[in-house]
């Protein structure tokens, strides 16, 4: 593993967002939801695709805090464009858990 300075880390916005909508995302490659998180005031809503289909549903979504890479440049995914990536762990089978925080913060607080 190659290590980093302190510096190269503090440059990664990661940042937490609530889940506000949740869509299927027909159109993408493999399974996945277009999904709309609220960032706080100073980001505002930011659009994610999110191949979480395995573990999460729609309805699971709502209202989840979820730690996210703020300053990534946009990716343009099928229709649609991806402004953040929503962070997570792969499981034993490689599908992803959420990467989320135990207590409730503001939304666009960043990691320290």
């Amino acid at each position: 593993m190659q290590t980093i300075e302190f510096k190269d880390f503090d440059k990664i916005e990661l940042r937490v967002g609530t889940i506000l909508r949740v869509e299927q995302f027909e159109k993408a490659k493999k399974p996945a939801f277009k999904i709309w998180v609220d960032l706080g005031e100073q980001l505002g809503v930011k659009k994610s695709s999110a191949q979480v289909t395995v573990h999460y549903t729609p309805e699971d979504l709502i209202g989840r805090q979820v730690v996210c890479v703020c300053n990534f440049a946009p990716r343009q995914i099928a229709d649609f464009m991806s402004e953040i990536l929503i962070t997570g762990f792969s499981d034993e089978e490689g599908n992803i858990v959420l990467t989320s925080v135990e207590r409730q913060v503001p939304n666009g607080a960043k990691l320290h």
